[in-house]
């Protein structure tokens, strides 16, 4: 494949977060997402891992929701100094 026609294939990291809110469980996800979307860049997808959640005060409900975010690495400026050969 000539060299200026590669193409890229990501490579993704995974985070583990988990979201709250007082409201709802759908709430909770959004909560995390937007808070993720401040800190992290290149965010393509995400995974409920569990729900649940905790009683306060007045019995008050927390829902809490676990979340895997996956985003893509950034692409190196320049190739890195050294090439990994694989069967």
């Amino acid at each position: 494949m000539d060299e200026d026609k590669k193409v890229e294939e990501p490579v993704y990291k995974i985070a583990e977060i988990v979201g709250t809110s007082g409201s709802s469980v759908e709430k909770a996800i959004e909560n995390a997402l937007t808070r993720a979307n401040g800190t992290l860049r290149n965010i393509r997808w995400f995974e409920v891992v569990q729900t649940r959640g905790s009683l306060g005060s007045r019995q008050q409900i927390q829902y809490q929701v676990l979340l895997k975010i996956g985003f893509t690495l950034e692409t190196l400026p320049v190739d890195p100094p050294f090439n990994i050969d694989l069967p």
